[in-house]
């Protein structure tokens, strides 16, 4: 199972903002789709992230005024992402041990996506339960 195959269900659309966007248009755009990061992109490239963690971290030094800041002052740049043939596990090890969230997935410098801890946890979820009623099935019929 690779994260191309989550993304084929999921889909390949990404919400994002280009660097100058306030924090104020990054918490709409949360809201609006319920997610919890848009991608900064310019000129095509993916260039960081902005999370709900970075808005809170933003509020706790800047106050509200953080909302009028752009992007590029609250973003994460130092971008962790995978690529379409990564593993399942692989993904989740990446997320569990750098302590993020979200993944976007890059191919040739292009964007193809973005999977999330929820993406990757459900389609775990969904093989764990197949390969159990899998084995139900063959112990009940052999």
């Amino acid at each position: 199972m690779t994260v191309a195959s989550i993304l084929q269900n999921k889909g390949h659309d990404v919400v994002s903002v280009d660097r100058s966007h306030k924090v104020a248009d990054v918490v709409e755009l949360l809201c609006k789709h319920r997610i919890g990061a848009v991608l900064v992109i310019e000129g095509g490239a993916v260039e960081g992230i902005v999370s709900e963690r970075d808005i809170i971290r933003g509020l706790q030094d800047k106050g509200s005024a953080i909302l009028d800041c752009a992007v590029a002052d609250i973003m994460t740049a130092d971008l962790v992402t995978v690529g379409p043939d990564e593993g399942l596990i692989e993904a989740l090890s990446l997320i569990t041990e750098r302590r993020i969230r979200h993944l976007p997935v890059v191919e040739g410098g292009k964007l193809c996506g973005l999977v999330s801890i929820g993406d990757l946890v459900k389609k775990r979820i969904e093989i764990i339960e197949y390969e159990a009623a899998s084995l139900k099935d063959y112990i009940q019929h052999a």
